[in-house]
This record gives structure tokens, sequence and C-alpha cells, in this order.
């Protein structure tokens, strides 16, 4: 566990991080606002794990560039809603350990706090999606991870416990609430080595209660179960039993764990013919909460017809 950092400090998590052609980093944020109204997803990508262009480029093994395929995602949860993920070229990328620049939105660590500037356009229907989202974490924790059994995949908690402001112009939003903020690299693509995962956040008045279960292609499975306190130390803890929820309109499971083996879904955040993102009420760390859950089919992902789909959801400009 570390205190807040000076923006000078080296970290395990900048922007500079060095990538390997079919590799790929992430910065994920997302939160929910205290009247449980409105959520959002943000998500800094180099070499954008979902994007149909990246996984073309390496088709065949071809080692193609992550900085050739960035983009910043923003999903907007509640009313007014909205969804962006533009592919972008490297041109259009500028970083330094503190400062993510990618196309016309940014992220930029000043050691106490993250501001995320927003300057997207939302598909299917273009809407411009604009403002600024201020991520300030109770502390920064320093344990990361590894993913697979050879090693090629990390996730790093970065700030589980965090608060956010956004201050979107447009579309017109004002909203706070708890947040969260993690980070993910790796030097083969995900279908590569996984089948699929699920994890789970749920913040609670001491502490944070993280799940997160991944099945490999090798054949092994993991599952984390983790404590953050507030202080930003992480703590293993027993995984609880197993829960299935529903599954989505296109299918996709929902297994999680659960205290008492009982947890429900809220609402559906995101259902997608791959991933699904939900708000769900579970019982961990021997206490209801509120979470945020995601499950991730790599099956569905690396299956041919999403060539189709995909750039309909993922745009890529000409130049």
């Amino acid at each position: 566990m570390n205190a807040i950092q000076p923006p000078a400090a080296s970290r395990s998590w900048a922007f500079d991080r060095l990538l390997v052609p079919r590799g790929y980093g992430w910065w994920y944020v997302d939160a929910l606002s205290a009247d449980g109204r409105h959520g959002l997803t943000i998500i800094a990508f180099l070499g954008t794990v979902f994007s149909p262009w990246y996984r073309l480029a390496r088709r065949g093994g071809a080692p193609a560039a992550p900085e050739n395929h960035c983009c910043v995602h923003v999903a907007l949860y509640g009313r007014p809603g909205g969804w962006a993920m533009t592919d972008r070229r490297a041109s259009a990328l500028r970083r330094s350990a503190d400062l993510l620049e990618i196309g016309p939105s940014s992220l930029h660590w000043d050691g106490t706090r993250l501001t995320i500037r927003l300057d997207e356009v939302t598909v299917p229907w273009p809407r411009r999606l604009r403002g600024q989202v201020v991520l300030r974490p109770e502390a920064v924790s320093d344990r990361a991870f590894q993913l697979d059994s050879a090693g090629r995949h990390h996730w790093h908690p970065i700030a589980a416990r965090s608060s956010v402001e956004v201050a979107l112009d447009s579309p017109a939003l004002r909203w706070s609430g708890p947040a969260y903020f993690d980070t993910n690299w790796g030097t083969a693509p995900l279908e590569q080595d996984f089948i699929g995962w699920d994890w789970c956040r749920a913040p609670m008045p001491d502490a944070t209660a993280i799940l997160y279960n991944a099945q490999r292609r090798d054949g092994t499975d993991q599952s984390l179960a983790l404590r953050v306190a507030r202080d930003g130390s992480v703590t293993d803890v027993a995984p609880p039993p197993p829960v299935t929820l529903p599954r989505t309109l296109w299918r996709i499971a929902r297994p999680t764990r659960a205290e008492g083996g009982a947890a429900r879904v809220v609402r559906t955040l995101v259902d997608a013919p791959f991933y699904s993102r939900s708000e769900i009420r579970t019982r961990l760390l021997g206490q209801e909460a509120t979470a945020i859950h995601e499950s991730l089919s790599l099956d569905r992902f690396a299956h041919p017809s999403m060539y189709a789909m995909l750039p309909f959801r993922v745009p890529r400009p000409l130049r």
C-alpha cells in the first residue's frame, strides 16, 4: 500500500508503460452516482483489445503495434445514456508517465487525482460526448496480480476506493459518487489465453470487495477474492460460494460469488454479444452491498461473426 503519490513518482501503472507488438494496456474507471440514477465506465485503451481492427491487424500472428489501435471508451448509464468507442491510429496518441492523450480526450494524474477530459462522438447515433470527470482515490494500492499461468497478463487494482465528480457539458450532466480505478496489461491477445472471466467490485463503508474469476485456455482456473481497506492495503480472503445470475438477452452467462450463495441483478448496464456489465445486489465481507459485475466470453469474441458486428460499435476514422 502507498500513500497518494507525487506526480514525478515512478509508478508501475504509469501511462508511458512499455508495450510490445500484439500486446495491450488499459486504464479503467467505473462509478455510480450517490442517488443510484447514473453511472459510467471509462476505459483508455492502448491496443484496443475489443477492436475488430486490431484483431484484423494481428491476424496470422502479425506483429501489430498496439499504439496504432488506441481509444477512450465511454459508456453512460441511466438517462441520458451514451456509448463512444472510436479506434484511433498512433498519430492520435501522445503520452508521458502522467498524461495520456488519445485524440481529443485525455487522462492526467497529478499525484492526488485523475482528471479525465472527454471529447468523443457516440455510436450508433452520433452525438457529442464532452466534459470532465475527476477521480480522487482514498489511497493507492501497489499490489498487482498475474492472471494467467504463463505471465502474459496482469491486473492492478490501483484505487478500489475512490470518489468521482462528473461534469459533462454534452449531454448536460452533473453528479458524484463512489468510484473505482484499475489497470490491465499484457503481451498477447486475451482470446489466446482465456476462455472468459467474471469480475465484481462492491464498495462498503470500511472496505471494498473485489472478485476476479478467470477460465484459462490451459484448463486451469483462477479465483481471486480481495478486501481493499481504506488505507489501500489489499488482503486475500476466502472466495465465497459460486452463484449463477440469470443470463443476459444475448445469453451471456453471469457467474459470480456471494456469501450465502445468493445475489440478484438490479439492472443490466451493458448487454453485448460477448460481454455484459451489470449492477447487482450481493453479500460480501459480511455485508449487503451494491456491486458492479462484468462477464466476458472470449469464445464469443473470437467468433467470425464479430467481424461483421463490431465495426458499428467500434468505428475507425479513415485518417
